[in-house]
């Protein structure tokens, strides 16, 4: 594993002055009306706290400006660095949605493309800056395959005589390397379940055959011909605390490929979206499977809808444009699938689009309602959600909509990702996040 360690300037700041670098909010006053106590900062140093207020305040500091806060002292970057203040602050930072990593799609072939790029939410100037470099501190050229609370997953551009995958934190920069499953190929699809604990991390991987290629598994003439077709998927799992991938019982009938952002980990469950009306959902503690519908069947509409999967609030949402509108649905429920319901939390029609901006989106309706076999491109598609916020690509230009406020800003020209393949790109939700990965 390669650390890269920023360098700091040691200088004291006065503690009045703390107050002003963070929001202003009554809850993060609070700790100074308790008792003083002392604190130990762990195993990597034998300094003490007189108080914690210092570091209740700072945990509540988002990662970005304590990544900047680490310069002010050696006493601070030592605070902020250590673990056991890293794991407060996950808990009592609220963990934002900053930016869209966009992966360029796969070439017809077993070759992968290098074009990976990323696009932060917010504008510096009123102009929003594409970076293609993120992940030029890793060893090589690498393919995002997931992203889960801050912590991205990458694998070697195939073919590579030893592929391996990385997991990495972009913010610090650091990284760890594993090894790639046994037959990777350039379909399969990574998830990374991480729920905070920094030397703790599963890896699930999602992998479909045919059946009548799989004797093994299934030999029974009559199963092989089930409604839901001649394919199904089959999951891997890797853990950090074995370092070892295992195949779990557990099947997928399911005929249908997987579309845009791949797994979605939410509250112990992945999700993947297919191309037939159908989520994947696995269940990783207890390790079972279960095809859930999205809200509204593709039959509904006169056109072909576009749709993308995310995490808002703790809970799945469905994401779909169609000559209707955009339609945003959450999942009731993440742990009864036998009984799930889809309840509708946002629209607004096309029409509305076009008026707020008419001359980036005219005559977008009409557009929209022309698409009607899927062998052509959408002319609207979201990409990918999360924290009310849809990375949503019109013709061929890419915008931000907000679902909260109601507005959507341009974020750039899909030209400006420099795309290498005709395929969909595939688009993964960034937080940042101080978690280091050197115990994992």
């Amino acid at each position: 594993m390669q650390l890269q360690h920023h360098s700091h300037t040691p200088f004291h700041i006065p503690l009045p002055f703390l107050f002003l670098l963070i929001p202003s909010s009554t809850h993060f006053l609070h700790s100074t009306q308790q008792k003083m106590k002392v604190i130990k900062l762990g195993n990597e140093s034998e300094e003490y706290l007189n108080s914690d207020i210092i570091f209740d305040i700072l945990s509540r500091v988002p990662a970005k400006p304590l990544l900047g806060m680490k310069c002010i002292s050696r006493r601070w970057q030592t605070i902020i660095s250590n673990r056991l203040f890293i794991k407060a602050q996950l808990q009592k930072a609220e963990l934002v949605l900053n930016g869209f990593i966009v992966q360029d799609g796969n070439m017809l072939s077993k070759q992968d493309v290098k074009t990976v790029s990323y696009i932060p939410v917010e504008t510096k100037n009123e102009a929003r800056v594409v970076h293609q470099k993120v992940f030029s501190f890793l060893p090589e050229e690498v393919l995002v395959l997931a992203s889960c609370k801050g912590i991205v997953c990458c694998r070697s551009r195939l073919p590579s005589p030893n592929p391996m995958l990385y997991l990495c934190n972009p913010l610090i920069r650091e990284w760890i390397q594993l090894k790639c499953p046994i037959r990777c190929d350039v379909i399969d699809s990574i998830a990374l379940v991480f729920d905070f604990e920094p030397s703790k991390f599963k890896l699930v991987r999602l992998k479909r055959f045919e059946k009548i290629n799989y004797k093994e598994v299934w030999e029974d003439e009559q199963e092989s011909e089930s409604e839901e077709g001649s394919f199904f998927f089959t999951f891997e799992l890797y853990s950090s605390e074995t370092k070892t991938w295992r195949k779990s019982a557990e099947t997928c009938d399911c005929s249908h490929d997987l579309i845009k952002n791949k797994g979605v980990y939410i509250g112990g469950v992945v999700h993947w979206l297919t191309e037939g009306d159908k989520i994947i959902t696995f269940n990783v503690e207890k390790e079972l499977c279960l095809l859930i519908s999205v809200p509204v069947p593709a039959s509904e509409f006169r056109s072909v809808p576009e749709a993308c999967i995310g995490e808002h609030d703790g809970k799945l949402h469905y994401v779909q444009v169609s000559e209707k509108g955009l339609h945003v649905w959450y999942l009731d429920s993440l742990e009864d699938y036998f009984e799930f319901n889809w309840i509708l939390k946002h629209f607004k029609s096309l029409e509305d689009f076009e008026q707020e901006n008419p001359r980036r989106f005219v005559n977008l309706n009409k557009r929209v309602l022309a698409r009607v076999i899927e062998d052509t491109n959408p002319w609207m598609s979201p990409l990918g959600f999360q924290d009310g916020k849809s990375l949503i690509k019109v013709a061929s230009e890419l915008y931000i909509y907000d679902m909260k406020s109601g507005k959507t800003a341009h974020a750039c020209s899909f030209l400006q990702l420099k795309p290498q393949s005709m395929s969909p790109s595939t688009v993964f939700p960034h937080s940042l996040t101080l978690v280091s990965l050197n115990d994992a």
